[in-house]
């Protein structure tokens, strides 16, 4: 296969933003995390995090869906990628 037919029939995956191929897509492909990253109080109070200056000292900023701290945190889910044509 020539360089330019394997770019077209790589996808773009909408969860995690990666060009991927189709064929090789597998339940363990795409890393992503299936919440927002959000501003506001977390209900496990117990932990520290990191406000910035214009925060209201309650915020918090995390993933709903794990709890990390890190905007650039690796996901905690993986799944098959999700491609923009996809329906």
């Amino acid at each position: 296969m020539e360089k330019s037919e394997e770019k077209q029939s790589q996808k773009i995956c909408k969860r995690c933003n990666k060009a991927y191929d189709p064929t090789s897509n597998t339940s363990s492909s795409c890393r992503f995390h299936p919440s927002f990253f959000v501003c506001r109080r977390h209900d496990d109070q117990k932990r520290y995090y990191e406000l910035g200056p214009n925060d209201p000292p309650y915020a918090a900023k995390f993933y709903d869906c794990c709890g990390a701290e890190d905007p650039k945190a690796s996901g905690c889910t993986t799944n098959f990628h999700v491609s923009y044509d996809d329906d």
